[in-house]
């Protein structure tokens, strides 16, 4: 019996190539993903959010189609400069000066924040998540690969990726389309006090200054890796030299991709990713989002509805909805207009899923269902094309009107498939969330803890103990729940 990926063949857009490939697995039936995680020194931003909410769409079709996918995303916790590059101070570090605690305590602090939005997005958690703390020795490793194979120098206690001898056999530029003369035809001069030979020359270990609080021992002396050489340590550990997928946002094309590609090839000699896959940008009210002109959103704030862009609150899932409707290869720009479009859209397609369960049946059916879901299955394997996916679920919705109505017919065994192929592609591949039957389960919930703690009120008074029937009452109340004692028994009301 052959699986799904067997019969639904991926193109996708490769970075490398500028042009859509077939997708070819290393190992049939097996994929190996990386994708760059978060340096957890503040919230994670919306941008980012739909960066990782876009490959956990990936992963989540990837994992219907019955590949076997080992899904690697880092947390980057040490070794990324204030200004993206190889000066200025540990991004972690200096926000730990500036609150008075333990870089650590940064780390944790904002790794849990990073954790519990996508958790609230419905994202799936990686297969591995590992830090590049944890990865110092790894990291060490690789720089004494490079240094022998001539494409690195220590300068003072620091080592540094040497580009231009690098490029005289490889082809540095090639993943962001950058030609390395042009690069230094635009680059300044060095600064007189620069330890670089030349502009291009990025860190792979820097000496740590005597105030810098996270600092490793090498045979190089104290210091820290490289933000670039972290990704190459780790995605070689957990998925090989050479593997299927590596995504990011369209940001971190050049140089952090770009220096990947030829850590790897200087280390190994070969070439790591087969597929570079970028998401694009999120802008909001048609601007690049930015915390220093207030231009910027945060997502709990779609939640709550506690920002001057947003009129209301919005659910995670109707959020989740928003940026599903975009190709995540395409800018998408964020607004409450588009968000309340967004809830009205996703509300009509959540009432008409819910209506599946009661549709009446016939002997035939005026839709050719399995034609459909093939046709959801071409949009996603054209690149990935949620918005396609979500138009041909639109579709669906139109039709399950039409039976509801009398209008169109479907019989028992399509309706079976039906409502199968609808709930995959809502639920397990777009991730989305019905947020009424959610509410409603937990209401559930909640009126059973209460008749729970009603039943112990009872019985406390029956043995005359009024100390905890008092206590019970009166702390419900302080949650808001009020108890009204009647012939009929106890009842409450939520205020």
């Amino acid at each position: 019996m052959s699986t799904l990926y067997q019969k639904q063949n991926i193109t996708l857009y490769n970075s490398l190539s500028g042009q859509k490939e077939t997708f070819k697995p290393l190992l049939d039936g097996n994929v190996g993903m990386y994708v760059c995680g978060p340096t957890v020194y503040s919230n994670v931003h919306l941008g980012n959010v739909r960066t990782f909410m876009s490959f956990d769409m990936i992963f989540r079709y990837l994992k219907h189609l019955g590949y076997k996918v080992r899904y690697v995303r880092n947390i980057t916790d040490a070794g990324h400069l204030t200004d993206d590059a190889d000066e200025g101070e540990d991004k972690i570090a200096k926000k730990a000066r500036l609150e008075q605690i333990e870089p650590m305590e940064v780390v944790q602090q904002y790794t849990i924040d990073f954790h519990t939005i996508l958790q609230k997005f419905n994202c799936l958690p990686p297969s591995i998540e590992p830090t590049a703390t944890g990865h110092i020795i790894e990291q060490i490793e690789i720089i004494k690969e490079i240094i022998d194979n001539g494409f690195a120098y220590e300068k003072n206690g620091s080592v540094y990726f040497d580009v231009l001898k690098f490029n005289e056999d490889h082809e540095y530029g090639k993943l962001s389309g950058r030609n390395l003369e042009d690069m230094i035809t635009n680059t300044r001069e060095l600064a007189a006090q620069s330890e670089k030979k030349n502009a291009q020359d990025f860190a792979l270990w820097k000496k740590a200054e005597p105030q810098h609080i996270m600092r490793w021992p090498s045979p190089w002396g104290d210091g820290f890796p490289g933000w670039h050489l972290e990704c190459t340590a780790m995605s070689t550990k957990y998925l090989g030299e050479q593997f299927d997928i590596h995504g990011g946002g369209m940001d971190l094309k050049f140089p952090h991709h770009e220096c990947e590609i030829a850590q790897s090839e200087a280390s190994n000699g070969k070439n790591p990713v087969n597929y570079w896959l970028h998401a694009n940008m999120l802008t909001l009210n048609g601007k690049k989002m930015s915390k220093s002109d207030g231009n910027n959103i945060f997502p709990a704030q779609i939640f709550t509805g506690d920002s001057p862009f947003l009129t209301k609150g919005f659910s995670p899932s109707v959020a989740r909805f928003f940026i599903m409707q975009a190709h995540y290869r395409s800018v998408l720009d964020f607004s409450n207009d588009a968000l309340l479009a967004s809830e009205k859209g996703f509300n009509r397609l959540m009432e008409a899923v819910n209506l599946l369960e009661a549709l009446p049946v016939s002997e035939t059916s005026s839709l050719d269902i399995s034609s459909w879901k093939q046709a959801c299955y071409d949009a996603m394997n054209d690149d990935f094309n949620s918005p396609i996916l979500i138009a041909q679920l639109f579709e669906a919705a139109k039709f399950i009107h039409q039976i509801k109505d009398g209008k169109a017919k479907i019989s028992q065994a399509d309706l079976e498939l039906f409502k199968e192929s609808t709930h995959a592609f809502v639920f397990d591949i777009l991730g989305l969330e019905d947020v009424n039957a959610v509410a409603e389960a937990n209401t559930d919930k909640l009126n059973g803890a209460i008749e729970l703690l009603i039943q112990l009120r009872k019985e406390a008074r029956a043995n005359k103990d009024f100390t905890t029937s008092d206590q019970i009452r009166d702390q419900l109340l302080e949650l808001g729940i009020q108890l009204k004692d009647g012939r009929e028994g106890t009842t409450y009301t939520l205020s």
